[in-house]
């Protein structure tokens, strides 16, 4: 039974491409990790020799074939043959609410340490969210997690109010892409919000073209390693690896520390 005031509300904010979450009224979030899932054969990925291989797994019971999950740092933080790295969020709107599920028990179990039935929820949502995506992610949290109460709250809001404005024009730029609200005493007009598909993954996609160009090659840190050929003096080596995806080569992120 909810307690009130007794029991911290936790705050879930889960973007493009980061997910943010710990408890409600303080400064900074618990947690951040990318809003990615790495996907393996199960067969490819046991490694009784390297246990660290295997942290931060989650079987996959929903799929026919034998899966392993690797979720947020754990799956960019570390290269794996045959890794498939999934994003369940596109143009703003969820896509996959099975691998939805998977971040946030990453984000209950592993980084805040909680048991969810105990602690209200507060869910951030763009404000170019349906009806239906509104009524799933309420129907996960309380017949999956039994959440004693749940409030879903516009992006555009939250971030009027931690400015300490009730009335504002949100400019918000993601990693999916860029929203433009306007918040009067507390609500989103929405008939005039805004939406562009340009965003941080948009502009770091035309650097590195940029940079090809001009003969710069960005290369992720697993692919290369210094070698001393004298004191002082180091020389790059290129590591071929040839199971690994294309998506892969995003460096790793900040985890739940």
């Amino acid at each position: 039974m909810y307690g009130g005031d007794e029991v911290s509300a936790i705050v879930i904010d889960l973007g493009s491409h980061t997910c943010k979450t710990g408890y409600a009224g303080e400064d900074a979030p618990k947690a951040l990790f990318p809003s990615v899932v790495g996907s393996v054969d199960q067969m490819e990925v046991d490694n009784p020799d390297n246990p660290e291989d295997n942290y931060g797994s989650a079987p996959d019971s929903k799929s026919k074939a034998k899966r392993k999950l690797y979720v947020g740092s754990h799956a960019l933080g570390f290269r794996r043959d045959f890794m498939e790295v999934i994003s369940p969020i596109k143009d703003g709107m969820v896509v996959d609410w099975d691998i939805v599920e998977n971040i946030w028990d990453h984000a209950f179990r592993d980084c805040l340490l909680i048991d969810p039935k105990e602690h209200p929820m507060l869910l951030a949502e763009p404000c170019s969210n349906t009806q239906q995506q509104r009524e799933k992610a309420a129907e996960i949290m309380f017949e999956k997690y039994q959440v004693p109460a749940l409030f879903l709250a516009k992006n555009a809001v939250l971030t009027s109010f931690a400015s300490g404005r009730a009335t504002s024009l949100v400019v918000d730029s993601g990693g999916g892409m860029t929203t433009v609200a306007p918040v009067h005493d507390g609500y989103v007009l929405q008939k005039v919000v805004a939406t562009s598909p340009i965003g941080g993954r948009v502009l770091t996609d035309c650097l590195i073209k940029s940079l090809e160009q001009k003969g710069i090659t960005i290369k992720p840190r697993y692919s290369f390693k210094r070698k001393e050929i004298r004191p002082g003096e180091f020389q790059r080596v290129d590591l071929d690896f040839p199971d690994t995806t294309e998506l892969q080569t995003v460096l790793p992120e900040s985890d739940c520390k």
